[in-house]
Formats: structure tokens, sequence, C-alpha cells
């Protein structure tokens, strides 16, 4: 079966190095999909990432996730995904929370955790001790409510329009129709077996009367010999012109006399 991600080259003793570095902190290690993951103790979760930023080189934070587990007591997963530049390495560091207990920033290990944690604050409710702007920065301001726990309804609590009225952007419970959400068929691209509501089709006794399209028919054309193409057509000869005497460039043009013909001459007698 292939990866689904991107697969990295494994990274030799690192679980040897990683027992070493977190020590007692360390709850559990899982090799999956071709990573590392391992889960700490919330309460110690800024040492353990200074020490894999100073000894084990991870250098960088790319992401900080949430995951949301309703049936568990601690229902939270914070997931931090650290890169390791020089060793070409991930690793994924886990801990597990609850809706009042807060999880140590560690915007002092690195200053780019800052925006990521506020996002898990505003998508799941996880609060950061230590998080000097902890405030919403997807949702807008009132909003109620984590978009991302799964008990968040799909629709939300609140609804936002534009009223005409008071010329501005209100807030309103949402008010969805109940009529709609009982289906009692399998598919919805195969639909149910009887009329649903607002698809009656008029019958032939309401429909008014159409009146009848007049269709012309063709006029019949006596059939006559097929006509010959322009190439099967004789040519015409064309009428010749007279030609025109070329006048000798050296020799100078004639001048007209401007005597008249004897025929255009005009005798008076007396």
């Amino acid at each position: 079966m292939a990866s689904p991600a991107p697969l990295i080259a494994p990274r030799d003793g690192i679980v040897e190095a990683l027992k070493k570095v977190v020590g007692g902190d360390l709850i559990a290690h899982v090799f999956a999909v071709g990573e590392d993951s391992i889960t700490v103790r919330r309460e110690a979760v800024a040492g353990v990432m200074v020490g894999l930023r100073d000894e084990l080189a991870y250098q960088q934070l790319m992401e900080i996730a949430g995951v949301d587990y309703p049936d568990r007591p601690e229902r939270f997963e914070v997931v931090y995904h650290l890169l390791s530049v020089t060793q070409n390495h991930r690793l994924r560091v886990r801990v597990l929370t609850d809706e009042a207990t807060p999880v140590p920033s560690i915007v002092s290990v690195w200053p780019n955790a800052g925006w990521l944690e506020r996002e898990v604050f505003d998508m799941y409710g996880v609060l950061f001790s230590g998080n000097p702007d902890l405030r919403r920065i997807l949702t807008d301001y009132g909003f109620q409510g984590h978009p991302q726990r799964k008990d968040f309804p799909l629709t939300g609590y609140t609804e936002l329009r534009y009223s005409e009225e008071d010329k501005r952007v209100v807030y309103e419970p949402v008010k969805l129709a109940q009529d709609f959400r009982s289906f009692d068929f399998l598919s919805p691209w195969e639909g149910a077996d009887y009329i649903l509501p607002g698809d009656e089709r008029p019958t032939t006794a309401s429909r008014p009367a159409r009146a009848k399209r007049r269709i012309r028919k063709p006029r019949s054309r006596a059939r006559t010999a097929p006509r010959p193409s322009l190439r099967q057509r004789p040519r015409r000869p064309r009428p010749r012109r007279p030609k025109r005497l070329r006048q000798n460039p050296r020799q100078p043009p004639r001048r007209r006399s401007s005597r008249a013909s004897p025929k255009q001459e005009v005798t008076h007698d007396r």
C-alpha cells in the first residue's frame, strides 16, 4: 500500500535519543506512516520543546493542530509538528488536555507559536497559559462556540445578514425550517416514492390550452436535371478588345492640330 504522506528517511537512534532528552516526561512513542510521534506530559511541554530544539536539532515549528475526541476524559489533543532541517526529519509531539485545563505556551521557544495557538484556541477552545495575546483569529467578533468541535452544529448558533432597516450587519439566532430534515429514503439522488412538497406537477386538465403550432410543409419541386458545376460548365469566349498601339518612348508625343477636318469646314456662299 502506498504511503499517504511523503516518505522521509528514518533517523537512526531517534528512539534512544528521545528517551534520553525527554526522560520521564515521555508517555508513549509510536512509529506510523514513516514518521515518529511521541506523547509527553502536558506540564512539561515547554521544557521538552527546548530539549528537542537544542539537543536533537529540530529547528522549526511547522504547525500546531488540534484533534477532538469527545468520548475521552481529556478530549483534546494538541499536536506539534517539528522539522529538523539539518537531519531532514519530522517529529510529531502530542499533548492531552480538556476544556478547562490550559496548556503551557511555547511562544518563548518559537515565536510563531503565538498565532498557531490562537488558531487552536479559536477552533477548539483549548486554553494556552502564557500566550501574550490569546484572542480569536479566524472567527468574527462575538462568535459563540468553537467550530471544529464534534458537538458544534454545522449550521452554527447565529446567522449574519445585512438589515435594510438598520443599515448595518446584524446577528440573529439561526432559524431553520424543519420540514425537510426528515429523510426517509436511502439515497438523495434516487429520491422518495412520494411527491415532495414543491414538486407537484399540474395535471392535463389544469394546464392551459396551447395554440397548435402550424407546421409548414416544404413545397414539392419538380425534379430537374442536376445543374452542372462550375468546372463542368463550358467557358464562354470573351470578346477581344482591339489592341492599342504602344507609343515609342523615344519618339516625342504627337500634337493634335487645331485645324478642323475637311468635314468640319463650313463655307458660306453668298
